[in-house]
């Protein structure tokens, strides 16, 4: 089995950033092999997630059947690239003015969509507004507050001017919401096929199948090579990996962790490993009771065996979650907070501040969530027994799991891919207002916080605020952090990748259609 047990070790962040020069996390080394790319083939993947209800609307993206459509046939301005730094993608430079409060990109004179015409500000302009009105729903919405106005500088120049500094703020245009798409009088048409990336969609069924095209003029050189791309949506993990040892498909992602050991015997076929920012969540919501009282959710954070679960559920492939979202490899990670452990004791006490004997709550979970949900509830509620805590746990249909299920139950299983800085990680998921605040948290010094770090460039300070903001998260949030996970893969041994690759997301942080190949 090939594994990549590497992760890196910095407690800094480097907030010096212009063309392409924001530090993050370096990617991970990939099996030895030739790592010179090949044009030809058709890649066929066997996807966990897909929904019936996708569609291209880039805002409505929450699953990773569209993230890869996403970076595969539309391009971001900056994307995360091998070496973990920021880098260009239809921006070629970008540029800061003193107190990182506003940031100039230049973009590339030969990026082109599909239909021939040429990149140009407004597009780039008319498709981030797409996200940041009032009656906007996008995931990315949040994140897009802090911009008080972008405006052109010719056709080839984008100035975003910020309300505050913001030292990581290209970082955010890696998103996969915020794929570029032609602008239309000031608009984007939501549902437009047409993209600058490397492939065309030749057919799109949401939540079964999409096919796509190899871009014969594509401007980056260098990247798309696969002659075709299949994805389909093979959501139950037996069939998937059947897919996979029958040849149906030429890689699939999340396998059951269970059947790794007979799949490694199969000398056409290899598991990838990455460590990464993957974490698995189980969020209470803290405006609903009884999550609405802090001393409950500490109370059902100690009620939970992590080791148990990392040792049964993700069988070795994480590590315990400390219940706040920054992973040990990115920076200013906090290594100085007490661990929480399974500790029934501890959680009667909890209870008992809460003026209770026992809770009596409802878990809905699906391995739509992550692999393995399911049984790590059960799990979890067999140790919650020992502290007087009784969960029910109800299993939901995977199919519309997450517009059904997350982010309107008020406890549940979810996942994160995680973000390559805190101040991302935070301001998707944790920030009072967040579309995607799934605990629904409000923390006044937390929010406080969040703005005053985005923009201090003392790095030192910058340190003591997201140290302090992880203890917040800890002790106050409703999220319960379980485990980290490692990302695993499983593939066709005719697949080939760079020497590193991105470890922010699964497969090159799902930026694999145009980055990998077939041997």
């Amino acid at each position: 089995m090939t594994s990549t047990n590497w992760a890196t070790s910095r407690r800094g962040f480097m907030a010096g950033a212009a063309a392409g020069g924001l530090v993050l996390g370096m990617g991970m080394p990939a099996m030895a092999q030739d790592h010179t790319p090949k044009k030809g083939g058709t890649l066929r993947v066997g996807y966990t997630q897909g929904e019936s209800s996708d569609s291209m609307d880039p805002a409505t993206y929450s699953n990773d059947f569209m993230f890869a459509i996403s970076y595969a046939v539309f391009s971001t301005l900056v994307e995360i690239g091998p070496d973990g730094t920021a880098q260009p993608s239809l921006a070629e430079s970008w540029e800061p003015d003193a107190d990182a409060a506003s940031w100039t990109f230049r973009l590339r004179d030969d990026a082109t969509f599909s239909d021939g015409t040429r990149l140009r500000a407004v597009d780039v302009i008319s498709s981030i507004r797409h996200h940041m009105g009032d009656a906007s729903k996008s995931g990315v919405k949040s994140l897009l507050s802090q911009i008080a106005d972008i405006r052109a500088d010719g056709d080839s120049t984008v100035v975003f001017d910020l309300s505050s500094g913001s030292a990581d703020f290209p970082l955010i245009l890696n998103d996969y919401h915020l794929t570029i798409r032609k602008d239309m009088d000031g608009r984007i048409d939501a549902d437009s096929m047409i993209g600058t990336g490397g492939y065309v969609i030749e057919n799109f069924e949401p939540g079964v199948r999409a096919d796509l095209r190899r871009r014969d003029d594509y401007w980056k050189e260098g990247r798309a090579h696969f002659d075709r791309v299949v994805l389909l949506k093979v959501g139950d993990p037996a069939a998937r990996m059947n897919a996979l040892v029958t040849g149906e498909v030429d890689l699939i992602d999340r396998p059951d962790l269970k059947t790794l050991p007979l799949m490694v015997r199969n000398p056409n076929l290899r598991v990838h490993t990455q460590n990464g920012t993957l974490h698995y969540t189980m969020p209470m919501n803290t405006k609903a009771a009884p999550f609405d009282d802090a001393n409950v959710r500490m109370a059902v954070k100690y009620a939970i065996d992590r080791q148990a679960i990392v040792d049964k559920i993700l069988l070795g492939y994480g590590t315990v979650g400390n219940d706040h979202p920054i992973a040990s490899s990115m920076p200013f990670y906090n290594p100085d907070l007490e661990q929480h452990a399974y500790d029934p004791d501890k959680a009667k006490h909890f209870l008992s501040k809460a003026g209770l004997d026992g809770l009596d709550i409802t878990l809905q979970t699906s391995d739509a969530a992550f692999n393995g949900a399911v049984d790590a509830s059960v799990l979890f509620a067999e140790a919650a027994r020992a502290a007087n805590i009784n969960i029910t746990v109800d299993r939901q249909p995977d199919d519309g799991y997450w517009s059904n299920v997350w982010l309107k139950s008020p406890f549940c299983c979810s996942y994160w891919g995680g973000r390559p800085t805190p101040d991302l990680m935070f301001s998707s998921g944790y920030a009072a207002g967040a579309d995607w605040n799934d605990t629904h948290w409000e923390n006044p010094r937390f929010n406080e916080l969040l703005v005053a770090a985005r923009s201090e460039l003392d790095q030192g300070l910058r340190t003591e605020m997201y140290a302090e903001m992880q203890g917040l998260c800890q002790q106050d949030n409703g999220s319960l952090i379980p485990a980290f996970g490692q990302y695993v893969s499983a593939m066709s041994t005719k697949i080939r990748m760079p020497e590193r690759i991105s470890e922010m997301w699964d497969l090159d942080s799902v930026r694999f259609i145009e980055r990998w190949w077939m041997a």
